[in-house]
């Protein structure tokens, strides 16, 4: 595994969100995994949750065991806003905010996930 990549899942759950919210801002793209019955799914505590990764490396590299059937499926930004962020709240869903291979990572409502997205969005544009 690249140096860089392995810095990265190392990072506390805290660093990896502010880290994810970053990158997708800059590549306006959100990873998630998917297999044959669509998008991968987590539970956390009583929670369904949609793991999201800022690119697909992170993505693939998660994708081992139980999952290494999934493939890596890029969403674009302005997509995840208009649709996702509705979807999940509306499926009762939250978002495991970047997840380790150990399955730690924050988990956030979709609203919240959107306002981070769009606050972060706004800042690299002033």
């Amino acid at each position: 595994m690249p140096t860089q990549l392995n810095d990265v899942i190392q990072m506390s759950p805290e660093k990896r969100h502010a880290y994810l919210l970053t990158q997708v801002t800059i590549h306006q793209k959100i990873w998630i995994l998917t297999d044959e019955h669509g998008c991968v799914m987590l539970n956390s505590e009583d929670e369904d949750c949609v793991p999201v990764w800022p690119s697909q490396e992170f993505a693939e590299y998660w994708a081992t065991g139980d999952w290494a059937n999934c493939t890596p499926k890029a969403i674009a930004l302005k997509d995840w806003f208009e649709r996702w962020t509705g979807g999940l709240e509306g499926d009762g869903v939250n978002i495991a905010v970047f997840p380790n291979p150990d399955e730690e990572g924050i988990v956030v409502f979709p609203d919240v996930f959107d306002s981070e997205l769009r606050k972060k969005s706004q800042s690299k544009l002033n």
